[in-house]
């Protein structure tokens, strides 16, 4: 029943943040959230991910700063590297490995422990698997998190983990990320990154 309504939603409202207010940034930027120890960002105004910075690496001449993006799975916490190159902001670069943690702080931890040498072939690694349209990646990529954030919330709905409104407006914010994410495509679609 709730899929079938959340397939039948319009989604031509526009974006509206309740957040906007105390200074939070959706999907142009990331929330500083100041009353958490190790000050993550938010990677959505209603996201379950959070962006953590680890440090500055230099492979090949250019600098890219290390951050981790940690979202919960249901079972565990799963941080993913991304290399931010430090001159465009826009050249993003994920490795495919995933630093899990019982908790956000535990998966910090580990990414914070490697080594300055382990850090530089990881972003080597991201590097060299690098697509030719990694703008549309990266938005593809948020969406399906979006996705999945919308399949997690209805299956707790359904299982009756969640609060029924809270699972409703929460399912609402989700359309209109994903909605932000489907207008940005034709922006990104057969742009190559430099």
């Amino acid at each position: 029943m709730d899929v079938v309504y959340i397939l039948r939603v319009r989604l031509c409202e526009s974006y509206e943040c309740k957040y906007e207010a105390s200074g939070h940034t959706c999907r142009t930027g990331y929330a500083e959230r100041e009353s958490d120890a190790m000050n993550p960002k938010k990677t959505a105004s209603n996201s379950s991910s959070t962006e953590h910075e680890i440090r500055v690496v230099a492979v090949d001449g250019h600098s890219y700063r290390a951050t981790l993006r940690v979202a919960f799975d249901g079972v565990e916490y799963i941080g993913r590297l991304w290399f931010i190159d430090e001159v465009d902001s826009g050249l993003a670069f994920q490795d495919h490995a995933a630093i899990p943690g019982s908790t956000v702080d535990d998966a910090v931890r580990k990414a914070r422990a490697f080594s300055q040498g382990e850090l530089e072939r990881r972003c080597h690694r991201a590097l060299s698997e690098k697509r030719r349209f990694g703008k549309l990646r990266r938005a593809t990529d948020e969406m399906i998190n979006q996705i999945k954030d919308l399949n997690r919330v209805v299956i707790n709905l359904q299982s009756g983990m969640q609060d029924r409104e809270a699972g409703q407006e929460e399912i609402q914010q989700i359309q209109k990320q994903i909605l932000e994410i489907v207008r940005s495509l034709p922006l990104h679609a057969g742009v190559e990154d430099d």
